[in-house]
Protein backbone atom coordinates (compact mmCIF):
# COMPACT_ATOMS: atom_id res chain seq x y z
CA UNK A 1 0.00 0.00 0.00
CA UNK A 2 1.16 3.57 -0.59
CA UNK A 3 2.08 5.85 2.26
CA UNK A 4 -1.04 7.90 1.60
CA UNK A 5 -3.21 4.86 2.16
CA UNK A 6 -1.43 3.32 5.14
CA UNK A 7 -3.48 2.79 8.25
CA UNK A 8 -2.32 3.63 11.75
CA UNK A 9 -2.81 1.53 14.86
CA UNK A 10 -6.48 2.51 14.95
CA UNK A 11 -7.09 2.26 11.21
CA UNK A 12 -6.40 5.96 10.52
CA UNK A 13 -6.31 6.99 6.84
CA UNK A 14 -7.01 10.22 4.96
CA UNK A 15 -10.61 8.94 4.91
CA UNK A 16 -10.66 8.79 8.73
CA UNK A 17 -10.89 5.74 10.95
CA UNK A 18 -12.51 2.63 9.57
CA UNK A 19 -14.65 2.43 12.71
CA UNK A 20 -16.16 5.86 11.98
CA UNK A 21 -17.91 4.33 8.95
CA UNK A 22 -19.43 1.24 10.58
CA UNK A 23 -23.22 1.04 10.35
CA UNK A 24 -26.01 -1.52 10.30
CA UNK A 25 -27.36 -0.94 6.83
CA UNK A 26 -31.06 -0.10 6.76
CA UNK A 27 -31.25 -0.53 10.55
CA UNK A 28 -29.11 2.61 10.98
CA UNK A 29 -32.14 4.67 9.93
CA UNK A 30 -33.70 3.57 13.24
CA UNK A 31 -30.52 3.55 15.33
CA UNK A 32 -29.05 6.69 13.79
CA UNK A 33 -25.50 7.87 14.51
CA UNK A 34 -26.79 11.16 15.95
CA UNK A 35 -29.08 9.36 18.42
CA UNK A 36 -26.26 7.02 19.42
CA UNK A 37 -23.88 9.93 19.99
CA UNK A 38 -26.52 11.78 22.01
CA UNK A 39 -27.07 8.81 24.30
CA UNK A 40 -23.34 8.17 24.70
CA UNK A 41 -22.81 11.80 25.72
CA UNK A 42 -25.64 11.67 28.26
CA UNK A 43 -24.34 8.44 29.79
CA UNK A 44 -20.73 9.65 29.91
CA UNK A 45 -19.37 6.99 27.54
CA UNK A 46 -17.64 9.32 25.06
CA UNK A 47 -13.91 8.46 24.97
CA UNK A 48 -11.24 10.87 26.12
CA UNK A 49 -8.69 9.12 23.91
CA UNK A 50 -8.81 7.33 20.55
CA UNK A 51 -9.63 3.63 20.83
CA UNK A 52 -9.69 0.84 18.30
CA UNK A 53 -13.23 0.03 19.45
CA UNK A 54 -14.90 3.35 20.38
CA UNK A 55 -18.26 3.44 22.17
CA UNK A 56 -20.31 4.13 19.02
CA UNK A 57 -18.83 1.06 17.34
CA UNK A 58 -19.62 -1.05 20.40
CA UNK A 59 -23.26 0.05 20.31
CA UNK A 60 -23.55 -1.21 16.74
CA UNK A 61 -21.50 -4.25 17.65
CA UNK A 62 -23.93 -5.32 20.39
CA UNK A 63 -26.76 -5.10 17.87
CA UNK A 64 -24.72 -7.07 15.32
CA UNK A 65 -24.21 -9.78 17.98
CA UNK A 66 -27.98 -10.24 17.92
CA UNK A 67 -28.16 -10.27 14.12
CA UNK A 68 -25.37 -12.89 13.93
CA UNK A 69 -26.17 -14.76 17.13
CA UNK A 70 -24.34 -17.98 16.23
CA UNK A 71 -21.05 -16.26 15.37
CA UNK A 72 -18.22 -15.68 17.83
CA UNK A 73 -17.00 -12.20 18.78
CA UNK A 74 -14.30 -11.92 16.13
CA UNK A 75 -16.58 -13.20 13.35
CA UNK A 76 -19.18 -10.56 14.26
CA UNK A 77 -16.70 -7.70 14.01
CA UNK A 78 -15.37 -9.18 10.75
CA UNK A 79 -18.88 -9.03 9.28
CA UNK A 80 -19.38 -5.46 10.46
CA UNK A 81 -16.26 -4.29 8.60
CA UNK A 82 -16.41 -6.74 5.68
CA UNK A 83 -17.82 -4.19 3.24
CA UNK A 84 -15.44 -1.46 4.36
CA UNK A 85 -12.37 -3.66 4.05
CA UNK A 86 -13.26 -4.22 0.41
CA UNK A 87 -11.85 -0.71 -0.06
CA UNK A 88 -8.06 -0.73 -0.25
CA UNK A 89 -7.55 2.08 2.26
CA UNK A 90 -8.53 -0.07 5.27
CA UNK A 91 -7.24 -3.50 4.30
CA UNK A 92 -4.52 -3.43 6.96
CA UNK A 93 -6.96 -2.85 9.84
CA UNK A 94 -6.63 -5.74 12.32
CA UNK A 95 -9.68 -7.45 13.81
CA UNK A 96 -9.70 -6.98 17.61
CA UNK A 97 -9.33 -10.11 19.72
CA UNK A 98 -12.19 -11.63 21.72
CA UNK A 99 -10.57 -10.23 24.86
CA UNK A 100 -10.46 -6.76 23.34
CA UNK A 101 -14.14 -6.93 22.38
CA UNK A 102 -15.07 -8.15 25.88
CA UNK A 103 -13.27 -5.23 27.53
CA UNK A 104 -14.91 -2.78 25.11
CA UNK A 105 -18.36 -4.18 25.95
CA UNK A 106 -17.63 -3.72 29.65
CA UNK A 107 -16.57 -0.10 29.08
CA UNK A 108 -19.83 0.54 27.27
CA UNK A 109 -21.99 -1.05 29.98
CA UNK A 110 -25.76 -1.54 30.07
CA UNK A 111 -27.10 2.01 30.38
CA UNK A 112 -26.47 3.28 26.81
CA UNK A 113 -28.30 0.31 25.28
CA UNK A 114 -31.22 0.66 27.68
CA UNK A 115 -31.54 4.40 27.03
CA UNK A 116 -31.09 3.96 23.28
CA UNK A 117 -33.87 1.37 23.19
CA UNK A 118 -36.21 3.60 25.18
CA UNK A 119 -35.51 6.58 22.89
CA UNK A 120 -35.77 4.66 19.62
CA UNK A 121 -38.74 2.37 20.37
CA UNK A 122 -41.64 4.67 19.48
CA UNK A 123 -44.99 3.66 17.91
CA UNK A 124 -44.70 2.45 14.32
CA UNK A 125 -48.17 1.42 13.09
CA UNK A 126 -50.11 3.95 11.07
CA UNK A 127 -53.92 4.35 11.01
CA UNK A 128 -55.39 1.90 8.54
CA UNK A 129 -52.81 -0.83 9.18
CA UNK A 130 -54.63 -4.15 9.60
CA UNK A 131 -55.03 -5.15 13.25
CA UNK A 132 -53.31 -2.01 14.54
CA UNK A 133 -56.20 0.13 15.78
CA UNK A 134 -59.70 -0.27 17.19
CA UNK A 135 -62.04 2.72 17.35
CA UNK A 136 -59.08 5.06 17.05
CA UNK A 137 -57.09 3.30 19.77
CA UNK A 138 -53.67 1.77 19.15
CA UNK A 139 -53.79 -1.91 20.14
CA UNK A 140 -51.07 -2.89 22.61
CA UNK A 141 -50.37 -6.14 24.47
CA UNK A 142 -48.24 -7.00 27.49
CA UNK A 143 -46.65 -10.34 28.34
CA UNK A 144 -43.41 -11.92 29.52
CA UNK A 145 -40.87 -14.47 28.36
CA UNK A 146 -37.59 -15.93 29.61
CA UNK A 147 -34.14 -16.37 28.06
CA UNK A 148 -31.34 -18.71 29.17
CA UNK A 149 -28.04 -17.11 30.21
CA UNK A 150 -24.62 -18.70 30.89
CA UNK A 151 -24.36 -20.66 34.13
CA UNK A 152 -21.88 -18.48 36.03
CA UNK A 153 -21.95 -17.76 39.78
CA UNK A 154 -22.76 -14.07 39.13
CA UNK A 155 -25.66 -14.89 36.80
CA UNK A 156 -27.02 -17.53 39.20
CA UNK A 157 -26.97 -15.08 42.09
CA UNK A 158 -28.54 -12.25 40.10
CA UNK A 159 -31.18 -14.03 38.00
CA UNK A 160 -31.71 -17.45 39.59
CA UNK A 161 -32.83 -20.75 38.13
CA UNK A 162 -36.29 -22.26 37.91
CA UNK A 163 -36.76 -25.17 40.31
CA UNK A 164 -34.65 -26.21 43.28
CA UNK A 165 -32.08 -28.87 44.05
CA UNK A 166 -31.90 -31.76 41.57
CA UNK A 167 -34.92 -30.32 39.73
CA UNK A 168 -33.28 -26.95 39.12
CA UNK A 169 -32.96 -25.82 35.50
CA UNK A 170 -29.71 -26.25 33.65
CA UNK A 171 -29.23 -22.49 33.17
CA UNK A 172 -30.11 -19.27 34.96
CA UNK A 173 -32.84 -17.31 33.21
CA UNK A 174 -33.78 -13.69 32.80
CA UNK A 175 -37.42 -12.66 32.66
CA UNK A 176 -38.34 -10.04 30.06
CA UNK A 177 -41.67 -8.25 30.30
CA UNK A 178 -42.56 -6.63 26.98
CA UNK A 179 -45.13 -4.11 25.74
CA UNK A 180 -45.89 -4.86 22.09
CA UNK A 181 -47.67 -2.84 19.43
CA UNK A 182 -50.02 -5.45 17.94
CA UNK A 183 -50.07 -4.02 14.43
CA UNK A 184 -46.29 -4.11 13.97
CA UNK A 185 -45.34 -6.74 16.63
CA UNK A 186 -42.62 -4.34 17.79
CA UNK A 187 -41.69 -4.06 21.48
CA UNK A 188 -42.27 -0.44 22.56
CA UNK A 189 -41.30 -1.00 26.19
CA UNK A 190 -39.71 -3.66 28.36
CA UNK A 191 -38.31 -4.53 31.78
CA UNK A 192 -35.65 -7.14 32.58
CA UNK A 193 -35.37 -9.08 35.85
CA UNK A 194 -34.68 -12.45 37.44
CA UNK A 195 -36.64 -15.55 36.48
CA UNK A 196 -38.45 -15.64 39.83
CA UNK A 197 -39.59 -12.03 39.59
CA UNK A 198 -43.36 -11.74 39.09
CA UNK A 199 -44.62 -10.41 35.78
CA UNK A 200 -46.90 -8.04 37.69
CA UNK A 201 -43.83 -6.53 39.39
CA UNK A 202 -41.94 -6.11 36.12
CA UNK A 203 -45.06 -4.63 34.53
CA UNK A 204 -45.09 -1.47 36.66
CA UNK A 205 -42.19 0.38 34.99
CA UNK A 206 -43.40 -0.77 31.57
CA UNK A 207 -46.84 0.77 32.09
CA UNK A 208 -45.22 4.21 32.00
CA UNK A 209 -44.90 3.70 28.22
CA UNK A 210 -48.69 3.79 27.87
CA UNK A 211 -50.49 6.96 26.82
CA UNK A 212 -54.01 8.12 25.92
CA UNK A 213 -55.15 6.70 22.59
CA UNK A 214 -53.89 3.19 23.37
CA UNK A 215 -55.86 0.08 24.31
CA UNK A 216 -53.81 -2.33 26.42
CA UNK A 217 -54.65 -6.04 26.22
CA UNK A 218 -53.47 -8.43 28.96
CA UNK A 219 -54.15 -12.03 29.96
CA UNK A 220 -55.60 -13.21 33.27
CA UNK A 221 -52.25 -13.39 35.09
CA UNK A 222 -51.95 -9.60 35.24
CA UNK A 223 -55.15 -8.46 36.91
CA UNK A 224 -54.92 -7.01 40.39
CA UNK A 225 -56.73 -3.90 41.59
CA UNK A 226 -53.52 -1.91 42.19
CA UNK A 227 -52.00 -2.76 38.80
CA UNK A 228 -55.31 -2.12 37.03
CA UNK A 229 -55.56 1.31 38.68
CA UNK A 230 -51.92 2.13 37.81
CA UNK A 231 -52.49 1.21 34.17
CA UNK A 232 -55.77 3.15 33.96
CA UNK A 233 -54.12 6.27 35.40
CA UNK A 234 -51.88 6.48 32.31
CA UNK A 235 -54.93 7.54 30.29
CA UNK A 236 -54.81 4.44 28.10
CA UNK A 237 -57.86 2.19 27.87
CA UNK A 238 -57.60 -1.38 29.17
CA UNK A 239 -58.96 -4.75 28.04
CA UNK A 240 -57.82 -7.49 30.41
CA UNK A 241 -58.93 -11.04 30.89
CA UNK A 242 -59.70 -11.94 34.52
CA UNK A 243 -59.90 -15.22 36.40
CA UNK A 244 -63.21 -16.97 36.93
CA UNK A 245 -63.19 -16.39 40.70
CA UNK A 246 -63.24 -12.58 40.42
CA UNK A 247 -66.61 -11.33 41.70
CA UNK A 248 -68.20 -8.97 39.15
CA UNK A 249 -71.71 -7.87 40.17
CA UNK A 250 -74.10 -7.08 37.32
CA UNK A 251 -75.07 -3.43 37.78
CA UNK A 252 -76.58 -2.79 34.35
CA UNK A 253 -77.02 -5.05 31.34
CA UNK A 254 -76.40 -3.71 27.82
CA UNK A 255 -77.95 -4.73 24.50
CA UNK A 256 -74.62 -5.99 23.11
CA UNK A 257 -74.41 -8.65 25.85
CA UNK A 258 -71.91 -6.82 28.04
CA UNK A 259 -72.72 -5.37 31.46
CA UNK A 260 -71.60 -2.62 33.80
CA UNK A 261 -69.81 -3.72 36.96
CA UNK A 262 -67.22 -2.67 39.55
CA UNK A 263 -63.86 -4.05 40.68
CA UNK A 264 -62.93 -3.76 44.35
CA UNK A 265 -59.61 -3.62 46.17
CA UNK A 266 -58.55 -6.49 48.39
CA UNK A 267 -58.88 -6.32 52.17
CA UNK A 268 -62.19 -4.44 52.30
CA UNK A 269 -64.79 -5.52 54.84
CA UNK A 270 -68.00 -7.13 53.62
CA UNK A 271 -69.97 -4.09 54.73
CA UNK A 272 -67.67 -1.73 52.85
CA UNK A 273 -67.83 -3.88 49.73
CA UNK A 274 -71.62 -3.82 49.77
CA UNK A 275 -71.60 -0.04 50.20
CA UNK A 276 -69.24 0.43 47.26
CA UNK A 277 -71.28 -1.87 45.00
CA UNK A 278 -74.44 0.08 45.83
CA UNK A 279 -72.64 3.39 45.16
CA UNK A 280 -71.49 2.06 41.80
CA UNK A 281 -75.01 0.85 40.98
CA UNK A 282 -76.33 4.38 41.49
CA UNK A 283 -73.51 5.84 39.42
CA UNK A 284 -71.95 7.61 42.40
CA UNK A 285 -68.32 8.70 42.71
CA UNK A 286 -65.81 5.98 43.65
CA UNK A 287 -62.39 6.25 45.28
CA UNK A 288 -60.08 4.40 42.84
CA UNK A 289 -58.06 3.13 45.81
CA UNK A 290 -61.14 1.11 46.74
CA UNK A 291 -63.27 0.61 43.64
CA UNK A 292 -63.33 1.30 39.90
CA UNK A 293 -66.15 1.07 37.35
CA UNK A 294 -65.66 -1.48 34.55
CA UNK A 295 -67.60 -3.05 31.71
CA UNK A 296 -67.61 -6.84 31.43
CA UNK A 297 -67.60 -8.90 28.22
CA UNK A 298 -68.13 -12.65 28.52
CA UNK A 299 -68.15 -15.24 25.74
CA UNK A 300 -67.29 -18.88 25.12
CA UNK A 301 -64.72 -20.53 22.90
CA UNK A 302 -63.72 -24.15 22.32
CA UNK A 303 -60.53 -25.10 24.15
CA UNK A 304 -57.92 -27.55 22.86
CA UNK A 305 -59.97 -30.49 24.08
CA UNK A 306 -63.10 -29.31 22.29
CA UNK A 307 -64.84 -28.24 25.52
CA UNK A 308 -66.42 -24.83 26.10
CA UNK A 309 -64.21 -22.30 27.86
CA UNK A 310 -65.56 -19.00 29.18
CA UNK A 311 -63.51 -15.88 28.51
CA UNK A 312 -64.24 -12.99 30.89
CA UNK A 313 -62.86 -9.57 29.95
CA UNK A 314 -63.05 -6.28 31.82
CA UNK A 315 -62.51 -2.93 30.14
CA UNK A 316 -62.36 0.77 30.88
CA UNK A 317 -64.39 1.42 27.72
CA UNK A 318 -67.71 1.81 29.56
CA UNK A 319 -69.99 2.86 26.68
CA UNK A 320 -71.12 -0.02 24.41
CA UNK A 321 -71.71 2.50 21.61
CA UNK A 322 -68.01 3.35 21.71
CA UNK A 323 -66.78 -0.23 21.15
CA UNK A 324 -69.43 -2.99 21.07
CA UNK A 325 -68.73 -6.27 22.88
CA UNK A 326 -68.08 -8.40 19.74
CA UNK A 327 -65.33 -6.01 18.64
CA UNK A 328 -63.70 -6.13 22.08
CA UNK A 329 -63.82 -9.93 22.06
CA UNK A 330 -62.16 -9.99 18.64
CA UNK A 331 -59.57 -7.43 19.76
CA UNK A 332 -58.56 -9.54 22.77
CA UNK A 333 -57.26 -12.24 20.46
CA UNK A 334 -54.92 -9.70 18.82
CA UNK A 335 -52.86 -10.36 21.96
CA UNK A 336 -51.40 -13.32 20.08
CA UNK A 337 -49.45 -10.85 17.95
CA UNK A 338 -47.23 -10.42 21.01
CA UNK A 339 -46.71 -14.19 21.19
CA UNK A 340 -45.51 -14.06 17.59
CA UNK A 341 -43.15 -11.20 18.41
CA UNK A 342 -41.79 -13.15 21.39
CA UNK A 343 -41.19 -16.13 19.12
CA UNK A 344 -39.23 -13.93 16.71
CA UNK A 345 -36.91 -12.88 19.55
CA UNK A 346 -36.57 -16.29 21.21
CA UNK A 347 -36.40 -18.51 18.15
CA UNK A 348 -35.55 -16.52 15.02
CA UNK A 349 -33.05 -14.00 16.39
CA UNK A 350 -31.60 -16.12 19.19
CA UNK A 351 -32.07 -19.49 17.55
CA UNK A 352 -34.02 -22.37 19.13
CA UNK A 353 -32.50 -23.32 22.47
CA UNK A 354 -29.87 -20.60 22.21
CA UNK A 355 -28.13 -19.18 25.30
CA UNK A 356 -27.13 -15.54 25.59
CA UNK A 357 -23.39 -14.89 25.45
CA UNK A 358 -22.85 -12.75 28.52
CA UNK A 359 -21.30 -14.12 31.71
CA UNK A 360 -22.01 -11.18 34.03
CA UNK A 361 -25.39 -9.63 34.95
CA UNK A 362 -24.63 -6.18 33.51
CA UNK A 363 -23.56 -7.67 30.18
CA UNK A 364 -26.65 -9.94 30.18
CA UNK A 365 -28.86 -6.87 30.52
CA UNK A 366 -26.84 -5.06 27.85
CA UNK A 367 -27.41 -8.00 25.51
CA UNK A 368 -31.13 -8.16 26.33
CA UNK A 369 -31.64 -4.46 25.51
CA UNK A 370 -29.64 -4.94 22.31
CA UNK A 371 -31.83 -7.87 21.30
CA UNK A 372 -35.03 -5.88 21.91
CA UNK A 373 -33.67 -2.90 19.97
CA UNK A 374 -32.54 -5.11 17.09
CA UNK A 375 -35.97 -6.74 16.88
CA UNK A 376 -37.63 -3.32 16.98
CA UNK A 377 -35.41 -1.99 14.17
CA UNK A 378 -36.17 -5.01 11.96
CA UNK A 379 -39.89 -4.73 12.65
CA UNK A 380 -39.83 -1.01 11.77
CA UNK A 381 -38.14 -1.76 8.44
CA UNK A 382 -40.76 -4.44 7.74
CA UNK A 383 -43.70 -2.19 8.67
CA UNK A 384 -42.37 0.70 6.59
CA UNK A 385 -41.91 -1.66 3.64
CA UNK A 386 -45.43 -3.03 4.07
CA UNK A 387 -46.88 0.48 4.17
CA UNK A 388 -45.03 1.45 0.99
CA UNK A 389 -46.41 -1.65 -0.75
CA UNK A 390 -49.87 -1.20 0.79
CA UNK A 391 -49.58 -4.66 2.39
CA UNK A 392 -50.17 -6.19 5.83
CA UNK A 393 -46.88 -6.61 7.78
CA UNK A 394 -48.26 -9.94 9.03
CA UNK A 395 -47.80 -11.23 5.49
CA UNK A 396 -44.05 -10.56 5.56
CA UNK A 397 -41.58 -13.16 6.83
CA UNK A 398 -39.43 -12.02 9.76
CA UNK A 399 -36.84 -14.69 8.94
CA UNK A 400 -36.60 -13.57 5.34
CA UNK A 401 -36.25 -9.93 6.40
CA UNK A 402 -33.51 -10.91 8.84
CA UNK A 403 -31.61 -12.73 6.09
CA UNK A 404 -31.84 -9.77 3.73
CA UNK A 405 -30.57 -7.38 6.42
CA UNK A 406 -27.67 -9.71 7.26
CA UNK A 407 -26.62 -9.86 3.62
CA UNK A 408 -26.80 -6.08 3.27
CA UNK A 409 -24.58 -5.48 6.30
CA UNK A 410 -21.83 -7.79 5.07
CA UNK A 411 -21.80 -6.40 1.54
CA UNK A 412 -20.01 -3.26 0.29
CA UNK A 413 -23.20 -1.71 -1.12
CA UNK A 414 -24.13 -0.34 2.31
CA UNK A 415 -20.99 1.80 2.64
CA UNK A 416 -19.92 5.00 0.95
CA UNK A 417 -16.23 5.22 -0.08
Amino acid sequence: MTGANKTGGNGETPLGRLTDHISLGVLTSTVHHDLVDEVLAETGRVEKRTRKLPARVMVYYTLAMCLFFDDDYEEVIEKLVAGLRAFRSWRDWEIPTTSGVTHARKRLGEEPLRMLYERAATPIAHPGLTGAFLAGRRLMAIDGFSLDVPDTPANRDEFGKLGDGPKAGAYPKIQVLGLVECGSRAFLGAAVGGCREAETTLARPVLSRLEPGMLLIADRNFYGHDLWRTAAETGADLLWRVKANLVLPVLEAFDDGSYRSVVLAKGLSLTRRRTLVETARRGGDLDPDEAMAVRVVEYEILDRDGANETICLITTVLDPADIPAPLLAAAYHERWQEETGIGEVKTTLRGPGGILRSKTPEMVRQEAWAMLLTHYAIRKVMTDAAEEADADPDRLSFLRALRVIRRQITGPADFSP
